[in-house]
């Protein structure tokens, strides 16, 4: 290094000057960094320490287009390399650690376990996480009501019921979530999309979750279990629930009517008869529901109207036969079109018929069987 020196300050016309030795070698080492990487760059960088009126500023300063004074790209703002390749999709890493991580999603390979209940994951945090729903931790309080939670992002969205930040949009609908995830989950609403599907029974579902707890009820598992009477559930939500029976506690406020609720699906549902609000469409008619059960209750009159395709006029009853309806017409227009061939007395049905003329044989024949 000290053979480069001499050389360089000779380029320059004069050797700089330093006040210290601490200056001379932040210096000599920025010297060494760029003749590595070309003597042309280097001289540059050092001419622009000699700049009269440029003494203070950085040695390193750059223009506003991440490029050196000689048009160079500037290493310090390039983007790091990505030299690990996914050979399965293609996507880069940084490190092969992370990309041994990601590798794991499309291998299926879960090598952490639960040691409670079995479950098992692709990485270490999400086995923590996991954990406490076993121990109970909830090491993240929210600032504002101290409630507790498992996990930092839930803590975060937690918090915006409190700030009633909402700054993700449905375009169809103009209603806002605190989460994307929530926005996404109620987009399917509208799409009718049901992307999971149960791999037992080929049941699909709009959220993940709600297939892993469908799935459940092929297994039998039941990992939730209630500390207060010991029975068990197949998830927290429903645990949760459960446990409120005890409690008796009502969490949940109407901000209209100051209404109470154990749960916050309820508060949701009683709230849409204040607003009026109708999410649930039905994709046969269109007409729209308040509440899922509603719209699944108007959705069987439809597969009514499939089964039984002939309906009266007069009342709306439906029948599967059109013989049936004609029969049933009658007993709107009085019409008895049955009569009787023994005493000629007229029904409006063929079975009322039948059983008015098996009292004719009775009495004709006292002692045979009707």
């Amino acid at each position: 290094m000290s053979s480069v020196l001499p050389a360089v300050y000779s380029a320059l016309g004069a050797e700089p000057h330093h006040s210290d030795k601490r200056s001379l070698a932040a210096h000599r080492d920025l010297i060494q960094i760029f003749v590595v990487n070309g003597t042309k760059r280097f001289v540059d960088r050092l001419a622009v320490l000699k700049t009269p009126g440029r003494t203070g500023a950085r040695p390193d300063s750059h223009s506003d287009s991440g490029q050196s004074t000689s048009g160079h790209p500037d290493p310090k703002l390039a983007k790091p390399a990505r030299p690990h390749h996914c050979s399965h999709c293609g996507k880069s890493f940084i490190n092969l650690r992370s990309l041994k991580v990601h590798e794991r999603v499309h291998t299926g390979e879960k090598p952490f376990h639960c040691s409670q209940c079995g479950k098992s994951f692709t990485q270490l945090g999400n086995l923590k996480m996991h954990e406490r729903i076993h121990t109970g931790e909830k090491p993240f309080h929210c600032s504002l009501c101290g409630k507790s939670f498992t996990q930092l992002v839930a803590v975060k969205t937690h918090e915006r019921t409190h700030t009633g930040e909402k700054h993700f949009h449905c375009t169809l609908c103009g209603k806002s979530f605190t989460r994307i995830g929530s926005l996404k989950t109620h987009e399917r609403i509208h799409t009718g999309e049901k992307p999971f599907h149960c791999s037992l029974c080929g049941k699909s579902f709009t959220q993940l979750g709600a297939l892993k707890t469908h799935e459940r009820t092929h297994t039998g598992e039941k990992n939730f279990h209630c500390s207060l009477c010991r029975k068990s559930f197949t998830q927290l939500g429903a645990l949760k629930k459960h446990e409120r029976t005890h409690t008796r506690e009502k969490h949940f406020h109407c901000s209209l009517c100051e209404k109470t609720f154990t749960q916050l699906g309820s508060m949701k549902t009683h709230e849409r008869t204040h607003t009026g609000e109708k999410l649930y469409h039905c994709s046969q008619c269109q007409n729209t529901f308040s509440t899922l059960r509603d719209l699944k209750s108007h959705e069987r009159t439809h597969l009514v109207e499939r089964q039984r395709p002939f309906q009266c006029s007069q009342c709306g009853k439906r029948f599967i036969q059109s013989s049936h309806l004609k029969d049933h017409t009658t007993t709107h227009t009085g019409e008895k079109t049955f009569q009787c061939s023994q005493c000629e007395k007229g029904f409006t049905r063929l079975s009322t018929l039948k059983t008015h003329k098996s009292t004719h044989r009775r009495s004709a024949f006292p002692m045979l069987p009707v």
